[in-house]
């Protein structure tokens, strides 16, 4: 892998009687990440990731490379765009990821662009406000957007080519979306929360695999490499794994223990055609 660190919270009126005690009801969940980015991404500048991909697609793997591009930005929270202008005050500075994966199956060229934009001060919105992602290939190509609703919601737009797909516009609940992880790894390293949760997963792998667009169960675990690892081995770092049972999925992301938390690499382990394979970048 070759980088640049180029810098980046009843009343009852009762007329004739005095209220009747009520029974509180459960607190709601705290939201599962918080911290802040040091001062390494705050320079102007953008960080740019390179890695050597082997992509799943269509029962085997494919070579192909990976850019991972990191920037902070100010975006606008009721629009949920860049802010330009800054004229409109609802505004808050967001981690933003492209990820970009392209490959070849022997066959065609596949390329597909994941954005997320992950709002830096976490107290004040602890959600990440979008996520698009598109991808294109010979056949041509397939588009999804997700945008925060409230609460644990996300709006989610499909435009997709194949006819059982078609145009859809649905509204998902999950604790969080594993796109988002590439930017909480970045600020929360080895503190990110673990255990079970609700995880909506990946646009890309929902699109490409032609899942419908739901959250599962899911258990995240931060963990060392394990002494001689082949893939992920050589200097101090950890590894974020989340494993959907349901799916079968499973993701695992190797980052430096250190901030700013480089990314090395991740794999992606999922049955296609029958088949279980692995991509690693």
């Amino acid at each position: 892998m070759n980088w640049t660190p180029s810098l980046l919270l009843v009343f009852v009126l009762a007329a004739c009687s005095p209220p009747t005690p009520s029974t509180p009801g459960p607190a709601p969940a705290a939201p599962p990440f918080s911290g802040s980015l040091s001062k390494y991404w705050y320079q102007g500048a953008a960080e740019l990731n390179t890695y050597a991909l082997e992509q799943i697609r269509y029962g085997e793997i494919h070579p192909g490379t990976a850019s991972l591009i990191f920037v902070t930005e100010d975006f606008l929270t009721d629009e949920q765009v860049k802010n330009d202008t800054y004229e409109n005050p609802n505004t808050t500075p967001v981690l933003k990821t492209n990820l970009i994966r392209r490959f070849t199956t022997g066959i065609y060229d596949y390329s597909v662009m994941t954005s997320v934009f992950t709002p830096t001060k976490t107290a004040e919105h602890p959600h990440t406000l979008k996520v698009t992602t598109s991808a294109q290939d010979w056949c041509g190509q397939s588009y999804t957007q997700l945008n925060y609703a409230g609460g644990t919601r996300w709006n989610s737009q499909l435009r997709s080519y194949f006819e059982r797909e078609g145009d859809r516009d649905v509204t998902v609940t999950a604790d969080f979306l594993e796109d988002e992880l590439f930017n909480r790894i970045r600020a929360a390293g080895p503190s990110l929360p673990t255990g079970e949760f609700r995880i909506l997963p990946p646009t890309a792998y929902l699109l490409l695999m032609h899942q419908p667009y739901a959250a599962a169960r899911a258990t995240l675990a931060v963990s060392t490499p394990a002494p001689g690892s082949t893939l992920f081995d050589g200097r101090d770092l950890r590894l974020l794994t989340v494993d959907y049972p349901d799916l079968p999925r499973r993701l695992t992301v190797a980052f430096e223990a250190a901030a700013p938390h480089t990314i090395v690499g991740w794999t992606e382990e999922y049955p296609s055609r029958g088949r279980p394979l692995r991509t690693v970048a």
